[in-house]
């Protein structure tokens, strides 16, 4: 493999708001416990799918305070929580900061659509007249990016990312690209989605992505031979990148270090992955060779794994074949316990990973019961949490369109 390696960038602060908890903390300690999420929705009532991973007891009004904070969809609301814990959690005011040096990337696979599907319905029942002043600022996806920036006086790069599954993974990738090449200083990235609603389950439910188990406990079960599809859930996550001199001279504290991304396209599918993983494939190797690391380094990955038949397998496949050569290489997916975040799901997943090799602790995947012939290949953490050193872990994310993205974690210095 040819080395392209870069400077390695700090995680220097976390903030998550997921089905398992608001706050870092409370995400942390119910991933660990490994107990799904999902259950039913009364939202959802009269659909094919009635199971939901909701954050619990989000209230804007607590959770974000400050001048109607409910103006905002459910989406933006949640990245503003995370960016605030993200920001204290690195010790970072944005006022000790230049402005022109401190860039924003956020990414989401549907923007605002809560709000834009509360706005047809109001067009469609009172007219013109029914609209909201503020549903445009609401709904459009670049909004929640837009929102960080004018809560951190950001004015570097403010960005948005739309690329489905993938898109806050993609984010922190953009992010690092951008630190790398010395556009900004310091990058507040990640993900927020909250697409559980009437529209978008029934069209997930159509085309046959969502699990049609009704049991809770085993709705979601990543790499299981019963898996039938994924529950829809809702977060967010925010991480604080810096350079890690940087860091280091801002005594900044720091949960793990990003060695490497990449980014690469399937070009298969509107909506299926590649059956042998050709764009992971290629993401994952990119970001070997950023960190200047062979793929038998690789101790633990945090994978996508969505509980649907098509990218179990292919990953599977793809994680065997290429990081199963070395020494044994742990794997586990979030999604047993928090369900499909959507767009926000990669930026949680990476934040997860930068905590596995923090605290050397790798969560298990809840729900699954059974390998099959594919995903027996996998040294798949399951029951309870494995302690384990991981020199060397990566986040894997895939989304419709062919989009993937890997990022290369290791632990702090």
């Amino acid at each position: 493999m040819v080395s392209t390696a870069a400077p390695p960038l700090a995680v220097t602060g976390i903030g998550l708001v997921t089905p398992a908890g608001i706050g870092t903390e409370a995400s942390w300690r119910g991933v660990l416990a490994a107990n799904p999420t999902a259950a039913h929705d009364p939202a959802l009532t009269g659909l094919p799918i009635e199971l939901a991973c909701r954050v619990p007891g989000y209230d804007p009004r607590r959770h974000l305070g400050g001048r109607q904070p409910w103006r905002h969809d459910r989406a933006t609301q949640f990245a503003r929580t995370a960016a605030r814990e993200a920001l204290a959690d690195a010790r970072l005011d944005p006022a000790d900061r230049q402005p022109d040096r401190l860039a924003v990337v956020l990414g989401s696979a549907a923007g605002g659509i809560g709000s834009y599907e509360q706005a047809v319905g109001a067009l469609a029942a009172g007219g013109a007249s029914a609209l909201s002043p503020l549903a445009l600022p609401a709904y459009l996806p670049n909004m929640a990016a837009g929102q960080l920036a004018l809560d951190l006086d950001a004015r570097g790069p403010v960005l948005h990312t739309a690329t489905a599954c993938a898109s806050g993974a993609g984010a922190l990738w953009i992010a690092a690209l951008l630190l790398a090449a010395g556009a900004c200083d310091i990058a507040v990235a990640g993900g927020s989605d909250a697409m559980v609603t009437r529209a978008c389950v029934a069209a997930f439910a159509r085309m046959g992505a969502l699990s049609r188990n009704r049991d809770p406990a085993i709705a979601s079960r990543p790499f299981d031979a019963g898996r039938d599809g994924f529950v829809i859930g809702e977060g967010a996550a925010v991480l604080v990148l810096e350079r890690l001199p940087d860091a280091i001279a801002r005594h900044a504290p720091v949960h793990a270090l990003l060695l490497g991304w990449g980014s690469a396209t399937d070009a298969h599918h509107a909506v299926a992955p590649h059956p042998e993983a050709r764009g992971l494939e290629a993401a994952l190797r990119q970001a070997l060779a950023v960190a200047g690391a062979e793929p038998h380094e690789v101790g633990h990955v945090n994978a996508h794994g969505t509980g649907t038949m098509l990218n179990d397998r292919a990953e599977a496949r793809l994680i065997a074949r290429l990081l199963g050569q070395g020494k044994p290489c742990s794997v586990t997916s979030a999604k047993g316990v928090l369900g499909h975040t959507m767009g926000a799901a990669g930026a949680i997943e990476a934040a997860l990973t930068a905590l596995t090799v923090e605290h050397r602790i790798v969560p298990a995947t809840a729900g699954h019961r059974t390998p099959d012939a594919d995903t027996g290949l996998l040294d798949l953490v399951t029951g309870v949490p494995r302690r384990q050193r991981i020199d060397l872990a990566v986040s894997t994310s895939a989304g419709f369109g062919g989009h993937n993205v890997a990022l290369a974690f290791a632990p702090p210095p």
